[in-house]
């Protein structure tokens, strides 16, 4: 039992430490060889923790290879288009100025019923307010509206506006962040006044403070239950 608890421990950081270096992508945003390797990985992985019969080694040494794998083709793939289109294939556009491609729908078996259902997602039910339709090499749809439908952004206005900040994490669970309080370029006493005018005595009294992107100070207070 406490080899079986081992074995499953040091896989799991194992698969956890591979994932990380794989790079910070969501499932839907992998490319496939990418999605191969990660399932590939995962069944590796279940194979020795199922059997302690099976040496660990069996289980550690192919994943390291498949992350080694996926290392060098992503390094190959950023400089070399050619390779990058064999292994992760090219984007192919379903719409082209508002009509059709209907050899790139055949081509990819994409029906009419299911082109129509991502674009309710991405929320243009009508096909006449699309411009462009571009199937990306994850799988994911892009949509270039019509000028006439795109949404209005301030440029487009032309108002002047403050450039954007993040906001700042300054208090956790009655815990003060030292070093995020120093990024806003304010103090403890500050803080504590900020505190005060919101109604808390102490730090301790706070669940989550933060400095908004405009520059406005938000606290809320600990629940004592």
């Amino acid at each position: 039992m406490i080899i079986t608890f081992i074995r499953t421990l040091t896989l799991y950081f194992l698969v956890v430490v591979v994932m990380r270096m794989m790079g910070k992508r969501q499932i839907a945003q992998m490319q496939p060889f990418e999605l191969v390797i990660a399932i590939m990985i995962a069944d590796l992985a279940a194979t020795p923790m199922e059997n302690t019969g099976i040496p660990l080694l069996n289980g550690v040494v192919p994943i390291i290879t498949l992350l080694s794998v996926q290392v060098i083709v992503s390094f190959i793939s950023i400089k070399s288009e050619v390779v990058r289109e064999i292994i992760c294939g090219k984007p192919s556009i379903l719409i082209n100025r508002g009509k059709l491609v209907q050899s790139e729908l055949r081509r990819l078996r994409i029906n009419m019923n299911d082109l129509l259902e991502q674009l309710r997602g991405k929320d243009y039910p009508n096909l006449s307010d699309v411009e462009f339709a571009i199937l990306e090499t994850n799988g994911e749809l892009s949509i270039i509206p019509k000028t006439s439908k795109r949404t209005v952004i301030v440029q487009d206005l032309n108002l002047k506006v403050q450039q954007e900040e993040l906001p700042i994490t300054v208090i956790v669970d009655g815990n003060l962040l030292y070093s995020n309080l120093q990024k806003t370029g304010r103090d403890e006493k500050w803080l504590h006044r900020e505190l005060k005018k919101q109604g808390l005595e102490s730090i301790k009294d706070t669940f989550f403070a933060f400095l908004s992107s405009e520059g406005e100070f938000f606290a809320q207070k600990k629940d004592l239950n």
